[in-house]
């Protein structure tokens, strides 16, 4: 994840990193040749644990900076434990080792009793490593070494460890200046996952949090960062999608479920999507089409033709958690059609119905955000020119902008300065309430307007504007600007205002239908708005 000005937008790292990342499964088999007792797994999938640890040597930071990352890990970890069960671990989690790292050669004569087993140690072998995170032997299988192909004498290279109690997902939580966040001084965290069980479940993983300064430290920004990251490593990751599960035909997630082999493929237009049952319910909800192609679109900057990343595609679903870019915090959801994907991994039971509201987009049809229509004004997501206006959510003025993801099309991206309409201190940053109308508190939102009082002159371009506003019903909506009554705002019309020369224009569907939309109850260290984190 990367801290970004606008314009100045870095190359994503996670595909990068996890192609670098040694991955392997864990096994029922013990280094030893035994195996262990498996119990049927429980009867319904429970909220996953997910157990956080900080190696030792990750000392580097100061009390309040471990303060706040531990609020916001154990926020992020909250979160997403409430939106993923799975078939718990029975026991300690115990991770594998890798058998080409610490085996010299392994006996394979399938008529020799040690066959399979390890017959000599590689004297270099010093440890597991996931990324720049060593794991700790107890968290670790044990290994033993079988000098002779039919004895049953052996030596015990490293013990068993105890494991992990209560634990499905184990998250290493990495706080040291890395080499790739040295390289990348706007990177802000990156992801890999390390392990996977048999059933192709990742166990473990690391996250890196590469700095938390202060000056720009957002509390709600580090946990979108977290669990991004967080869905990241736990299958989001164009590594792992060939090796989701279909469980239709069983009732456990992961056990049972056969493969569901390829599920990325191109569209008519090159596209490359995820066609998976849940993923393409969702979206076709969403963008209210019964289009067969909708599946879920894939980010193409700096991918090969035919090649795939891990992130949505900007410009058809922007503002959700797995896009590429996450922009001001208030404008980040966990949309349905990222836990829609996790649905379709085949270990997860999600619960669907703590999805946020994702307004980019919504009801716009099969060809939204396509290159052919984001410059035809067909649609008020996107615009053109340089101009301000607002913002798609209204939360904040904007200005219209491109950068490499949105190839092109313009959207309005939040001001540098004083954006944000709910902020009543802003008020004294804009150009002055008595001519132009506005107000900036708690219940104002962005409105494109060209309101100037009959005393001027001269008339004003519509741009946007901040005024108050309260709901009325479902999509219907009061405002108020300086010095005026509360007046009905009909939306998809324009209003005029006593008092005021010029109209107001009443978004359709933006305001009074999303009750999850709102502004921060906290706006103390609010993340820049002049700031995206890529990711």
């Amino acid at each position: 994840m990367v801290v970004e000005l606008p314009g100045v937008l870095q190359k994503c790292i996670f595909d990068e990193v996890q192609a670098q990342s040694t991955r392997h499964p864990l096994s029922n088999k013990t280094n030893g040749g035994g195996w262990r007792t498996v119990k049927p797994p429980p009867a319904s999938p429970q909220p996953i644990r997910i157990h956080t640890w900080i190696p030792r040597e990750n000392d580097n930071l100061s009390d309040a900076e471990k303060d706040r990352l531990k609020s916001a890990v154990a926020e992020a970890v909250r979160v997403v434990s409430s939106l993923l069960s799975v078939n718990r671990v029975l026991g300690p989690l115990l991770l594998s080792r890798d058998v080409n790292k610490y085996c010299k050669f392994i006996w394979s004569n399938s008529r020799n009793t040690n066959y399979n087993r390890c017959g000599r140690a590689n004297n270099n072998y010093r440890s597991e490593t996931c990324l720049d995170v060593t794991i700790p032997d107890d968290h670790l299988v044990g290994c033993d070494i079988y000098p002779e192909p039919d004895s049953p004498r052996r030596t015990v290279l490293r013990p068993e460890g105890a494991g992990l109690p209560d634990t499905d997902f184990l998250l290493y939580l990495h706080t040291q200046s890395t080499d790739k966040c040295r390289a990348e001084p706007d990177v802000f965290a990156y992801a890999v996952h390390c392990q996977t069980d048999t059933h192709g479940r990742p166990v473990a993983g690391v996250v890196v949090i590469c700095r938390l300064t202060e000056s720009t430290y957002n509390h709600q920004a580090t946990v979108q960062t977290v669990i991004h990251e967080l869905f990241h490593a736990l299958g989001f990751s164009k590594d792992l999608f060939h090796t989701w599960r279909d469980c239709s035909s069983s009732s456990q997630v992961g056990a049972g479920c056969s493969p569901r082999g390829k599920v990325i493929h191109s569209d008519g237009s090159g596209q490359m999507r995820i066609y998976t049952p849940s993923v393409i319910s969702a979206l076709q909800r969403h963008l209210a089409s019964t289009d067969p192609e909708l599946g879920g679109p894939l980010e193409n900057l700096d991918v090969h033709p035919g090649r795939v990343s891990s992130h949505w595609e900007s410009r058809v679903l922007r503002g959700s958690i797995m896009a590429a870019v996450l922009e001001d915090s208030t404008t980040v959801r966990i949309d349905p059609i990222t836990l829609a994907a996790l649905q379709d991994t085949g270990w997860y039971t999600v619960n669907l119905s703590r999805a946020q509201s994702l307004v980019w987009g919504d009801g716009e049809g099969a060809m939204f955000g396509s290159l052919s229509t984001c410059q035809d004004n067909s649609s008020f997501f996107f615009c053109t020119g340089s101009g301000v206006g607002c913002h798609f959510l209204h939360l904040h003025k904007g200005e219209c902008q491109t950068d490499p993801y949105l190839e092109g099309c313009g959207v309005f991206k939040p001001l540098k300065n004083a954006s944000e309409c709910w902020k009543k201190d802003n008020t004294r940053q804009t150009a002055g309430d008595d001519w132009s109308g506005e107000i900036l508190g708690l219940d104002s939102r962005c409105f494109f307007s060209n309101l100037t009082t009959q005393s001027l002159v001269s008339s004003s371009s519509v741009e946007g504007r901040c005024y108050r506003h309260r709901c009325t019903g479902p999509n219907r909506y009061q405002i108020q600007v300086y010095g005026s009554e509360w007046v009905d705002c009909p939306s998809g019309d324009t209003v005029q205002i006593k008092g005021y020369q010029g109209l107001v224009f009443c978004p359709d569907r933006r305001l009074c239908l999303y009750p999850d939309i709102n502004p921060p109850s906290d706006d103390v260290n609010t993340f820049p708005s002049s700031h995206t984190r890529q990711v």
